[in-house]
């Protein structure tokens, strides 16, 4: 029988040979002694052990029982053994887990980069698909709900709507007028540099006047409302749902479409196009300071160039995509809220998720009619 320093936690068993009584407590408070053991158990040899004198046991000590015994050897040991079920519960689960760790494949397997972006990517995909289905369903969803509210008209909220285009439209006019502006005066800047190399300096006009009307305003108005309102219809939906608010107006027997989502879309349907219409006026009086401070442009020949040269379908064709985009932007904002798990943290994440989200549908859509008008010669 092999022989190791008197310890207490091993002894020989006076009754078998080749076997060892495992003893005493294996807690994490003698980590460093147990692991000095097995050490010297696994240097001699040792393979043959039985759990029928074990003192007080812990998850530390668990792990040092299937370093010594192995995982299918503490198995044995805990059916030959009379330990209580809780105990023998502890060890086969430590047991279990250290077994799958130990699985070819699984434990010290380098990671493959090329897989990994693989996998990746087809997560990013599976991800896409779902929140489109999604937010297909929801749209259809807003659509039933206008439908319904159209056969019968005394169901509509004109307070709420009327308090969402505050909201929506009156306190973000300053911000879309200033930021326009300031566009419109850099892009006659940068049109008036290029221009100048071919003395075509007062085509500048043209410039800002075609930007503006077709893609400038309508996409800075609904970049602006996706960061701002998009953002405010999730925070708001959401914490609703966090504080279990819309399960209450469920239990009253009210719709939360007619009474959260509906408003918020008639407003943003609404809105968007009055604050496109701003932008537009805006983006365009910026470009005309700069053209009357640096170019020696007047307004009177700004405006005579811009009604020569500007046909008005520029102007219907840019107002054309602000409900579109005024749609997705208030039902991914709402379909965002209606995600949120419960907690402050959801909320955040899923207000984060909706930014994102309008932004990139606002620029994928305005990209799509950009090719429909080239392609249809407007």
């Amino acid at each position: 029988m092999a022989s190791l320093p008197d310890n207490p936690f091993l002894r020989p068993d006076p009754e078998q040979p080749d076997h060892w009584l495992i003893q005493g407590d294996w807690t994490l408070a003698d980590y460093s002694r147990l692991r000095q053991l097995i050490a010297t158990a696994h240097a001699q040899s040792i393979q043959h052990f039985s759990l029928a004198e074990l003192g007080r046991l812990d998850t530390a000590g668990g792990q040092m029982l299937v370093e010594l015994l192995g995982p299918e050897g503490l198995q044995q040991a805990c059916s030959d053994a009379d330990l209580p079920q809780e105990r023998q519960t502890l060890l086969q689960r430590i047991a279990d887990s250290q077994q799958q760790a130990m699985q070819p494949g699984k434990a010290g397997r380098k990671p493959d980069l090329f897989s990994e972006l693989l996998a990746r990517v087809g997560q990013s995909m599976v991800v896409f698909w779902h929140h489109l289905i999604d937010l297909l369903g929801f749209l259809g969803l807003t659509l039933a709900g206008f439908a319904r509210l159209a056969v019968n008209p005394s169901r509509w909220r004109p307070t709420a709507v009327a308090a969402q285009i505050e909201q929506t439209a009156l306190n973000a006019l300053p911000i879309v007028a200033l930021l326009t502006f300031m566009v419109g005066a850099v892009v006659a800047f940068l049109g008036a540099t290029v221009l100048a190399d071919f003395g075509a300096t007062v085509f500048t006009v043209d410039l800002v006047a075609f930007a503006f009307l077709r893609e400038f305003g309508v996409l800075l108005a609904a970049i602006l409302l996706a960061g701002r309102t998009a953002s405010a219809f999730t925070a708001q939906i959401g914490s609703m749902k966090a504080n279990e608010e819309i399960d209450a107006i469920r239990a009253l027997g009210l719709n939360p479409m007619d009474l959260l989502v509906l408003p918020r879309v008639l407003a943003m349907l609404i809105a968007l196009p009055l604050l496109t219409f701003v932008a537009i006026i805006s983006g365009i009086f910026g470009g005309a300071v700069v053209c009357a401070l640096a170019l020696d442009i007047s307004p009177t020949m700004f405006l005579s160039q811009i009604q020569q040269n500007i046909e008005m379908r520029h102007f219907l064709l840019g107002m054309a995509k602000a409900p579109v985009f005024a749609l997705l932007i208030a039902v991914i904002g709402c379909l965002e809220g209606f995600r949120v798990s419960g907690s402050a943290e959801s909320v955040g994440e899923h207000t984060t998720s909706s930014v994102v989200q309008c932004i990139f549908a606002v620029i994928l859509v305005d990209a799509l009619a950009a090719l429909f008008y080239m392609e249809m010669g407007w």
